[in-house]
């Protein structure tokens, strides 16, 4: 295949970021709910959709699809980095966000209770943190990859936060010879800049590179437009029409290996 540098995604490719928010929500809206008599299950549904609904009425919602920043990151995220004026104005915006999305779930299910919507929202990033979970075969496939070819790690996000899910695990940082955060370099994936910058450092072409991800909309699609080759990383079985169409599917991070041996 004569590949010299492997590009990852980090949420949800090396790092089990819907486990961590997963979990988080489920204890945090067990704890909803035994203070307030509600379901556990319909509160998280309902503080989702009004996250969800808070967050695209901002101002700085077009700037955050843009980074690559969803409404849940910003349950948890302090945006204390990045210099654009968005993020200063999103660090402003982002408790208050937290408290309302909270205690707009609450209110959703018939409970009006400002305090207790405050306290879930301290806690929800406090359950987040304290769950840096990594899939089963990232250090295994790293490891195999590690001297054999240049690594570099293409994120979306926020600097802060995805700074934050690495210190998490920081022995996943030693392993890239560079790392890219969307909201350092000022616009996210799928935008071919943010690939050809990736090359740059790289300091390869498009054909000796591949780019692996779980997402079809940004890595796999920033990929193609640039012409890299695209694995995408499909753990559930997802099926995809034809609108964006990775060069290889793979269901395991170690199908990635045999890939490369090819």
């Amino acid at each position: 295949m004569g590949k010299q540098a492997v590009l990852f995604d980090l949420d949800d490719t090396l790092l089990w970021d819907d486990r961590s928010v997963m979990e988080a929500f489920e204890a945090t809206c067990q704890t909803g709910a035994a203070a307030s008599g509600v379901d556990a299950a319909e509160l998280e549904l309902a503080v989702r959709k009004e996250a969800r609904a808070l967050y695209e009425s901002y101002e700085t919602f077009a700037f955050t699809k843009m980074i690559g920043i969803n409404p849940f990151e910003g349950l948890w995220a302090n945006f204390t980095a990045g210099e654009q004026e968005e993020f200063r104005k999103l660090q402003k915006i982002a408790p208050d966000y937290r408290k309302q999305a909270w205690t707009l779930g609450l209110k959703a299910l018939g409970v009006d209770n400002e305090e207790l919507g405050a306290a879930l929202a301290e806690q929800f990033p406090a359950e987040r943190r304290a769950r840096p979970f990594v899939y089963d075969e990232t250090f295994k496939v790293l490891d195999a990859l590690k001297g054999k070819y240049k690594l570099l790690l293409l994120t979306n996000g926020s600097p802060d936060l995805q700074k934050e899910k690495l210190d998490g695990v920081p022995e996943l940082i030693s392993y890239f010879d560079h790392i890219i955060i969307s909201g350092q370099f000022g616009e996210g994936k799928p935008a071919a800049s943010i690939f050809k910058h990736s090359l740059e450092k790289l300091g390869i072409e498009p054909d000796h590179g591949m780019m692996v991800g779980d997402k079809l909309t940004t890595d796999i699609l920033g990929a193609n437009t640039i012409g890299m080759t695209s694995v995408w990383i499909n753990r559930h079985g997802v099926v995809r029409d034809d609108e964006i169409v990775p060069t290889y599917e793979i269901s395991n991070l170690e199908e990635l290996l045999q890939l490369l041996e090819q």
